[in-house]
Formats: C-alpha cells, structure tokens, sequence
C-alpha cells in the first residue's frame, strides 16, 4: 500500500512540478523547457497546456516566453532579446541596418532584425543571423559589435556615410558607450579586408592632428 501511495505521489508531482514552475516565472521573462522540473514528457505536457491556456508563448523549439498579461493578451518578447536569448549575448551584436539604428545613423527600418553572432541559429522569426568566426568579438558590447559590422560598408548603411560614422564613434567614446581602442583592434583581425581598411582608417582620423582627439587608448 505505501508502495502504490509513494508512486502516485511521484506521478502527481512530476506532473504537477512543471506547471508550477511555470506559472512562478517572473513576467517579461523566459522559459526553457530543458530547465523545467519532472520528466520530459511531463515538461512537454506542461509547456502545450500553458501555450494553449495564454501563460506561456512558443518562441522556438524548447524556449518559450511568459509576457505581461493585458487586457489584449500576452505581450510578446523584443526581437533583440529573443536573438540574445537563442544566440547567448557574448560575441553577438547587430550587423547591417539593425547596426545603423543601434547607432542612430540611419532612418531605413529593416524588415527583420539583422543579427552577427559566432554560432548559427534557425526558426527565429524575424530574426536574420549572419555567422561571424572571429572570436575576439567575444570581449566586445552589442554596440561595440555593431560598430565592427558598420565598418564593413558604412557608405551602404550610414545615410549621411563616414563622416557621420566618425561623429557618431567620437561622441559616443566621449560619453564612454563604447571603447574604440578595443572594437578597432578587434576590427583590424576580422577576415574581411574592406572592415579591416576601414578600421585603419578610423583609427588614423581619429588620432590624427585633425580627430577629435589625440589618441584612440
């Protein structure tokens, strides 16, 4: 008899467990199946009926969100957030247009957020990833990384092109956003040629006798 009891105990409690865990999660935050309590199909279980009954939203395979609640349903994950979430947030900035916005230099919205990282990551809707192999880009901020990414074609993707690349990195060194020394040493090992030219050439304007300041640390 105490056998049989202790038994559907465990059952409930796997079952149970993951349900709980989820309703616990903060608001605004994720969820990974992997991380839940109980065995796999009772994570599996719990996950479906929560997504069904509006506790949780599917994001990806295995990751889900649980939003802020409102009066027209549950908020939904910040694209950004969802790419950091997936891809880890070491090593992973913007690329492309979403680069430009980061940095406020340019108008056009791209239709997907454009995201570099060191690791490849599908079934990400509205989310673009472009694969980057240079893993000193560890060490860098998401800002930083969108700066190495603008380096690459700042006349495509800066609306007014270098000269307001220039302005925009000597400001926001100057507000200590970003540490310019770091990201163009970081840029000047990338594999693509035209990032590393343009990294020398930043770095040359910029301790020059006509840049903003003496020396880039």
């Amino acid at each position: 008899m105490t056998s049989t009891t202790t038994t559907s105990t465990t059952t409930t409690m796997n079952t149970i467990a993951p349900a709980a865990a989820i309703r616990s999660a903060p608001p605004r935050s994720f969820v990974r199946l992997e991380t839940l309590p109980g065995t796999a199909v009772a994570r599996r279980k719990a996950a479906s009926r929560a997504v069904a009954d509006g506790d949780l939203i599917n994001v990806r395979h295995g990751l889900y969100y649980r939003g802020a609640k409102t009066r027209y349903g549950m908020t939904r994950p910040p694209a950004v957030e969802v790419a950091l979430e997936a891809l880890g947030r070491k090593g992973v900035g913007p690329a492309g247009f979403s680069a430009a916005r980061e940095w406020s230099l340019t108008t056009q919205v791209p239709p997907t957020l454009h995201i570099a990282g060191l690791k490849p990551a599908k079934d990400l809707p509205g989310i673009t990833v472009t694969l980057r192999s240079n893993l000193d880009r560890v060490g860098l901020t998401y800002k930083e990384i969108g700066l190495v990414e603008l380096l690459r074609d700042p006349e495509v993707y800066v609306d007014h092109g270098w000269a307001a690349l220039l302005d925009a990195v000597t400001a926001a060194e100057s507000a200590r956003e970003v540490r310019v020394g770091k990201v163009l040493s970081v840029a000047a090992t990338e594999r693509d040629v035209t990032t590393r030219t343009n990294a020398a050439r930043l770095r040359e304007e910029l301790e020059g006798p006509s840049g903003a300041r003496q020396a880039v640390a």
